[in-house]
């Protein structure tokens, strides 16, 4: 499965549970993660997508990493079957 067809998933998951997935595009601070999940209640969090089996560039890793330590949270998301696990984290916490 294509990356692109995994992000239409992810963004039209988000909006069936009420939600809104904005691409998140970063001029001058390049690997950032592709996608913001804005969840009722203020809930959010930052997804990358990629290609089955596909792990993040170095720089975005590094990215993620600075995030993280902001108190942010960062999910990899390279197979469909994991959106709902990460639905179901931003909601609850």
């Amino acid at each position: 499965m294509r990356e692109k067809v995994i992000e239409q998933k992810l963004v039209a998951a988000v909006k069936k549970n009420g939600g809104i997935c904005p691409k998140f595009t970063s001029p001058g601070f390049d690997g950032m993660p592709d996608r913001l999940v804005l969840m009722p209640g203020g809930r959010f969090a930052f997804v990358e997508v990629k290609a089955p089996g596909q792990k993040p560039r170095p720089l975005q890793a590094a990215r993620h990493k600075l995030l993280h330590c902001l108190g942010f949270r960062v999910y990899i998301l390279d197979d469909e079957s994991k959106i709902g696990g990460i639905l179901d984290e931003i909601r609850a916490t």
